[in-house]
């Protein structure tokens, strides 16, 4: 007999599915990989990255995955390897959730990538790949969007896309990236629905762009009949990142229709993830650096969740 894993006095097979995702913001190690960019993010680097730091950044994560009722599956952005993710899942008290995950290497300079944990009680992978994003004949490298399909304790089907988008720094270069990434994620969302009828297709992650913006509405072609931006409704003023004083939805999660379950989404806004900013009268999220000072927070964006009910 399986064990039953338990929030809130009720079997998580009794709750809605959530799936959620966070960019959590430079999760290094403190060993200098010699292959990438990592320099700064140890005890010897401008960042002054050490193992107490770490540790504590490690501990906020777990916590804040919990108290997000221990999802189905989380994908992560900004995670740089393997080691860093046995030392979230197993070493920390997250491990009594019998997380496992799903992680490559990606071309990244800096060595950041895109992953999915997941309760391995409730979700099984049975298939798994990396999207490339880079382009080696303009020697442009960047993290790839990973695929996980699955089926889940309940025996539904659940295609995950966790994406992590070029960012704006580059103007006009830095949009025709992601106008590529857009229409590359959707070609694949489109591939999966075709393979599996049933299933739900789910993309998350940090677009690098607001649901109004051409990435995501022409790259993606979102509205559209065949998928929903569950961010695009949620309140204006309020984001999951905060720049300049001003919030936006860059982190989304976009979801197949589908006739036998509604989905629900929203920003996780716990008190100890975003901190007053009095120069602005606002506030923004607590993050662990503001360019070279050490803040102590976990992240800089707000995590997100899907929540996934029978109608």
């Amino acid at each position: 007999m399986m064990a039953a894993f338990y929030i809130g006095g009720l079997p998580l097979s009794c709750r809605a599915q959530r799936i959620a995702f966070w960019n959590v913001e430079n999760l290094f190690d403190t060993y200098d990989d010699t292959l990438t960019l990592d320099d700064e993010y140890t005890p010897r680097g401008a960042k002054h990255w050490t193992q107490k730091r770490y540790e504590e950044k490690l501990n906020q994560i777990y916590k804040t995955i919990m108290a997000l009722d221990a999802p189905m599956a989380m994908g992560l952005a900004e995670v740089e390897n393997d080691r860093v993710l046995n030392d979230l899942c197993r070493n920390t008290p997250l491990r009594k959730a019998g997380y496992a995950f799903v992680h490559y290497d990606s071309p990244d300079r800096r060595g950041v990538d895109c992953v999915l944990i997941y309760d391995s009680l409730r979700f099984r992978p049975f298939r798994t790949r990396t999207i490339s994003l880079s382009d080696t004949s303009g020697h442009y490298f960047t993290r790839d969007i990973l695929q996980v399909s699955g089926v889940t304790s309940q025996a539904d089907t659940i295609v995950m896309f966790v994406c992590h988008f070029p960012s704006k720094r580059g103007g006009a270069t830095a949009e025709k990236h992601r106008m590529e990434a857009a229409r590359r994620l959707r070609l694949a969302m489109d591939s999966a629905r075709t393979d599996y009828p049933s299933a739900t297709v789910i993309a998350m992650g940090d677009f690098n762009a607001t649901p109004l913006e051409p990435p995501m509405l022409k790259g993606l072609g979102l509205p559209c009949d065949q998928y929903e931006n569950l961010m695009a409704t949620l309140p204006p003023g309020e984001g999951t990142y905060c720049y300049q004083g001003h919030w936006d939805y860059i982190d989304q999660v976009i979801v197949s229709k589908n006739q036998k379950q509604k989905a629900e989404a929203g920003v996780f806004r716990l008190t100890g993830l975003v901190t007053d900013d009095p120069r602005r009268l606002s506030s923004h999220p607590r993050r662990t650096y503001s360019g070279p000072r050490y803040q102590g927070g976990a992240s800089d964006h707000l995590p997100v969740y899907l929540d996934l009910k029978s109608r």
